[in-house]
């Protein structure tokens, strides 16, 4: 969704504001998951925990995948994207219950360390299905590259049965009213503190650069010369190497010299990084003959180095915000801002790309970030002053 679909539609020739109106529309489920989110801090109980909302919400999953196989990209796009929202509304929903198992589960002392954990596994599958499935599709051919998908989302279920024992309980005693009820205080308790507005402004604007330039990371090196197997193999290898490694690099500082500090530090090296590579793809001739090393390959690969700093501690900043009594909703507010971060960034990225270059469009996103920092001093503050409850 993220890395090999805008390639494979730019391959088949739509124009890069029509592929990231795509992209972005796939991402709302995942800003918009919020909504639905208190079902899953009400409905437990003893036979329905948070164990059954991410195995139920992994099965159906993988049906529209499946139904993927029969449908043709290039002259179904309507069906294809329909069929992915529907995917994405799933596996929103699995993530919502998982930030409310991680929220429960984590130790505070090591919330930046386990958030590059959880970013180093899904970075892991996002570059076998959305780097190195661009590679293997041509010689497995598209519809083996889907079932392996499946195969997978389906398969990584049985680590969570076999998974020590889990907190099914209801949220409260009294039944789904008292425990609606319950929650619903907790969630104007929380709404009611100012830390919890900065935190969903900062997630909304914060990410502005590097997801700019990752909405259209791949399409720009195709159409600066390089092949679709190269750009495949670039986010399967290098990309996936260097961002999970700069999430553990954050996400240790984090623990270390604080959260908030270290996510503003982040912020602005991502900032200074993606301006640089807007130097480079505006001053620079398409380096399609250098291949792996060529500059606007190794100006991405220093972006994504940051991505994975800058979201492990963020995300760190957002757990400490948040009240585990109503993880999954609080905290799927603060991950619904950062996809509608996604969403509006990959707009604007393209409009823009389209009419003044890839290069304008990064530096706005650049500028954007940097807004954001003042936010995260807020947020310190508001901390120090008025910690969320748990």
């Amino acid at each position: 969704m993220w890395w090999a679909l805008p390639v494979r539609l730019r391959d088949a020739g739509m124009p890069v504001d029509e592929v990231t109106a795509i992209t972005s529309l796939l991402v709302l489920p995942w800003a918009l998951k919020f909504l639905w989110a208190p079902l899953v801090d009400a409905v437990r109980t003893p036979v329905w925990g948070l164990r059954s909302w991410i195995l139920s919400a992994q099965f159906l999953m993988g049906l529209p995948l499946l139904a993927l196989m029969w449908v043709d990209l290039a002259s179904a796009v309507g069906l294809v994207t329909i069929l992915l929202v529907a995917h994405a509304v799933c596996a929103a929903t699995q993530d919502v219950a998982i930030d409310a198992l991680a929220i429960r589960t984590t130790p505070p002392e090591e919330r930046g360390s386990i958030n590059a954990w959880m970013q180093g596994g899904m970075l892991c599958a996002r570059g076998i299905f959305g780097g190195a499935s661009l590679w293997a599709e041509q010689y497995i051919g598209a519809n083996a590259v889907l079932l392996c998908l499946v195969l997978a989302v389906w398969g990584s279920g049985v680590l969570l049965l076999l998974a020590g024992p889990m907190d099914t309980r209801a949220a409260v005693r009294g039944g789904l009213g008292a425990s609606a009820r319950a929650i619903g205080h907790a969630l104007a308790r929380a709404f009611g503190r100012r830390s919890t507005w900065l935190g969903l402004g900062f997630a909304l604007l914060g990410g502005a650069a590097f997801e700019m330039v990752g909405s259209v990371g791949g399409v720009m090196l195709r159409d600066r010369g390089h092949s679709t197997d190269l750009v495949g193999l670039f986010f399967a290898a290098p990309v996936l190497a260097v961002t999970i490694a700069g999430g553990f690099v954050g996400g240790r500082l984090a623990d270390r010299f604080g959260r908030a500090r270290a996510a503003g530090w982040s912020v602005v090296l991502t900032a200074a990084v993606v301006a640089g590579l807007a130097g480079i793809v505006a001053l620079l001739p398409p380096g399609g003959g250098g291949g792996i090393f060529s500059p606007e390959i190794l100006g991405l690969t220093a972006v994504y180095a940051m991505v994975g700093a800058t979201t492990a501690t963020s995300y760190a900043v957002f757990m400490d915000l948040t009240d585990p009594a109503i993880g999954a909703t609080q905290f799927s507010a603060f991950m619904g801002a950062t996809n509608l971060c996604e969403s509006w960034s990959a707009r604007v990225c393209g409009r823009v790309a389209s009419v003044s270059g890839y290069p304008a469009a990064w530096l706005i996103g650049a500028v954007v970030s940097l807004a954001a920092v003042p936010i995260l001093w807020a947020i310190a503050r508001s901390l120090r002053r008025s910690p969320p409850a748990g």
